[in-house]
């Protein structure tokens, strides 16, 4: 399974899902590999903390790789990294990558990253983090993906791109990668006492939306998390936050099962 957490809105806590649900995935013995193509590197940050620095080569190094081997594969495997976490592996991301961008899409290298997970089969579970912008890395994720998870806040602004967002996944789906499916909307940083927040649910929801039952609540104990670089189910199993990631965890694994 290959899930792609896509948003072009910035901060809608892309990195924290991803890190989180590929987590939980490997603490229950999957095999589980995250890819970074964000600059930021957010979720690099989140699962490696201080060991950052060691972890080289990059993705970066993995695009920059492909610009100079055209006719075969990249071996992703030179590009992985352990996390201090059993069964859970990174592919972290580099300032580069920003760098890099304007080679390979004028090289049109869109397909070099589905093409090197084809040849990956070590894991069973790949989380791919995307940069807040429709951009090169962004193409690659979603064409190498075949689920798509879409975080949403609940405010006007975001409702407003999300139908944007779905046209351009739409557009991925029918020109690139028509194996792609919509997994479901992720509802963070939900007040479920503010009116607002559930009238937009709802709303989402009677316009056919695939929003999914699962809620994740806010609080700082993410930032507590990210501060110590530890998913929430190694930090404090028992919060109300890493249960609502178990159950998002777990509706999606059901849902898998499903179709």
């Amino acid at each position: 399974m290959r899930r792609v957490v896509f948003n072009q809105k910035g901060g809608v806590g892309k990195s924290t899902i991803v890190c989180n649900l590929a987590a939980i995935s490997a603490s229950e013995g999957i095999r589980t590999l995250v890819i970074d193509l964000d600059a930021q590197a957010n979720s690099s940050q989140y699962l490696l903390g201080s060991q950052i620095g060691e972890a080289s080569p990059t993705a970066a190094g993995f695009f920059e790789t492909a610009l100079t081997f055209s006719f075969r594969p990249v071996e992703v495997t030179s590009f992985i990294h352990p996390t201090p976490f059993e069964n859970l592996d990174v592919m972290p991301a580099h300032a580069d990558l920003d760098t890099l961008h304007g080679k390979l899409e004028s090289r049109y290298k869109i397909y070099k990253l589905r093409d090197a997970l084809n040849e990956l089969d070590m894991y069973d579970a790949i989380y791919i983090d995307t940069p807040p912008a429709l951009n090169f890395y962004t193409r690659s994720a979603l064409i190498a993906a075949e689920r798509c998870l879409i975080p949403f806040d609940c405010d006007d602004f975001s409702r407003r791109a999300l139908y944007t967002l779905m046209e351009n996944v739409k557009e991925i789906q029918q020109d690139h990668n028509d194996a792609l499916e919509v997994e479901g909307i992720v509802i963070n940083q939900f007040q479920p006492r503010a009116s607002l927040p559930q009238k937009l649910v709802d709303e989402l929801v009677s316009e056919g939306l695939p929003v999914l039952a699962s809620r994740l609540s806010s609080s700082v104990k993410i930032r507590e998390s990210h501060q110590q670089a530890k998913p929430l189910i190694h930090l404090e199993p028992g919060h109300k936050l890493s249960q609502e990631y178990r159950a998002l965890h777990r509706e999606l694994a059901e849902e898998g099962e499903t179709t």
